[in-house]
């Protein structure tokens, strides 16, 4: 089931104000996340409209995390950053996704946590194809 103000479910428009598709994987599709002070932050959604992680199935809930491990890891061989921080929120957006945010020692916020959405750095089509493009190819 899906719903029509989520950006997750109908993508498009929505989507389109703070992320860009990459792909589809198992049962989650990554995103990346168009502001990148973090190089390389990326946002895992579920294919499904639940709000919490409890509402999957153990089955479901297990090949989520599968996908979030397999995009952590394409982002750890892209970026090579020094932690991947895992944010799960939805308090207004209740669809279950997990944002991963790459951080640099040293780098801006390094030994603290992550804002949601600094609106620091963006990149043009030319460079979000190129980051998209890495990640494609270390998944």
């Amino acid at each position: 089931m899906k719903d029509v103000n989520c950006a997750y479910c109908m993508g498009g428009e929505l989507l389109d104000k703070f992320g860009i598709p990459i792909c589809d994987l198992d049962v989650s599709q990554l995103i990346l996340f168009k502001e990148q002070s973090k190089p390389g932050r990326c946002i895992v959604a579920s294919k499904s409209h639940v709000s919490e992680i409890i509402d999957l199935s153990e089955e479901e809930r297990n090949r989520f995390i599968a996908d979030v491990v397999r995009a952590s890891s394409a982002i750890h061989k892209a970026f090579s950053p020094d932690k991947v921080n895992y944010g799960a929120y939805g308090d207004t957006g209740c669809h279950l996704h997990v944002h991963l945010v790459p951080k640099y020692e040293g780098g801006d916020e390094w030994g603290g946590v992550f804002q949601m959405n600094p609106g620091l750095k963006y990149l043009s089509e030319a460079e979000y194809a190129e980051m998209i493009g890495k990640i494609r190819a270390c998944l």
